[in-house]
């Protein structure tokens, strides 16, 4: 180990590899107090049992028709190791927050590699209580108390992941102008916002920032736009819905950015590749297009230095 080397420990959601896993999944995420929010532990869990009971089947099946995995792993894995070639002064690791590798083993990995000083980086641009603090507040629990520990809350300004967007935005499409742009945002329920997540407002301030940036370099598509996707269940999630959007542009082409990831996983493969696509078609959009996540690019990786520089 080099002398004055830290832990850089990319965080994330986690995603199945086999049906097994989609169970675990399913069951770590919705006992997640920071997605069902009810205090009581035991409440949660049985909320949590029926919640999976009845979704197992049918999200199964939704992963069989993206090869019965999620693409995420091994994405997070390339990023993983083009990270650990190319960034100095860092050992880097990943830690997902609902399958393995599990936080728990991260840092007990962590511990055996003799590091002590630890910078967590979640990837995810924009800040939520349901994705960063979840994912930070796990990996707080599970590391001891004389470590020290930085983590980095957002990178949605950060200037070189922005031009990492614009670039996939431009290699996706031959002529921006013939297409609107529609930024599809995970989705979360109104009342988690209400109650002081600034998920969308981070999220409206980076659209803005990109379509200043497509602006200065005259990139013009020809129409810029934020919507979600996701919403399940009865209750009031943010608006526009992604359904709602695309119905705007009958006729007409549709460029999909997934902002809120940085690697693609089952709701871009699945969900925006699949579904929606159906969706689109049945509306009679002209041409749908999906833009890939930053993924494991080189840029994205030089990008992650300029982020964790002053950290």
């Amino acid at each position: 180990m080099q002398e004055n080397k830290r832990a850089l420990v990319l965080l994330n959601m986690g995603g199945p590899r086999d049906k097994k896993e989609l169970e675990m999944f399913l069951t770590n995420m919705f006992n997640d107090r920071n997605i069902i929010t009810v205090r009581n532990e035991l409440v949660r869990k049985i909320i949590a049992f029926f919640i999976v009971k009845s979704r197992l089947n049918e999200a199964w099946e939704n992963y069989e028709e993206i090869g019965g995995k999620s693409p995420i792993n091994e994405i997070t894995e390339s990023l993983v190791n083009k990270c650990n070639e190319k960034i100095e002064g860092f050992k880097v690791y990943q830690a997902m927050r609902y399958t393995p590798p599990f936080t728990e083993d991260v840092v007990q990995e962590i511990i055996n590699d003799g590091f002590t000083d630890i910078l967590l980086l979640p990837l995810y641009p924009q800040f939520s209580t349901t994705t960063t603090k979840s994912s930070v507040q796990e990996f707080i629990e599970y590391t001891p108390y004389d470590f020290k520990l930085k983590y980095l809350e957002e990178f949605y300004t950060n200037e070189m992941f922005n031009e990492c967007i614009i670039k996939e935005l431009t290699k996706t499409v031959e002529d921006p102008s013939e297409y609107n742009l529609v930024f599809s945002a995970h989705g979360l329920p109104q009342k988690i916002v209400d109650k002081g997540d600034p998920y969308q407002e981070q999220m409206e301030e980076h659209v803005e920032i990109l379509s200043k940036k497509l602006d200065e370099k005259n990139i013009g598509f020809k129409s810029i736009n934020l919507a979600y996707q996701s919403k399940v269940g009865p209750m009031k999630w943010l608006e526009p819905s992604l359904d709602d959007m695309l119905k705007n542009f009958r006729g007409q082409k549709v460029l999909v950015y997934p902002i809120a990831f940085i690697v693609d996983n089952s709701e871009t493969d699945f969900e925006l590749e699949i579904e929606y696509r159906e969706i689109a078609e049945e509306i009679g959009i002209e041409d749908f297009k999906v833009c890939k996540c930053v993924n494991d690019s080189d840029d994205f990786v030089e990008a992650i230095k300029d982020i964790i520089k002053d950290a």
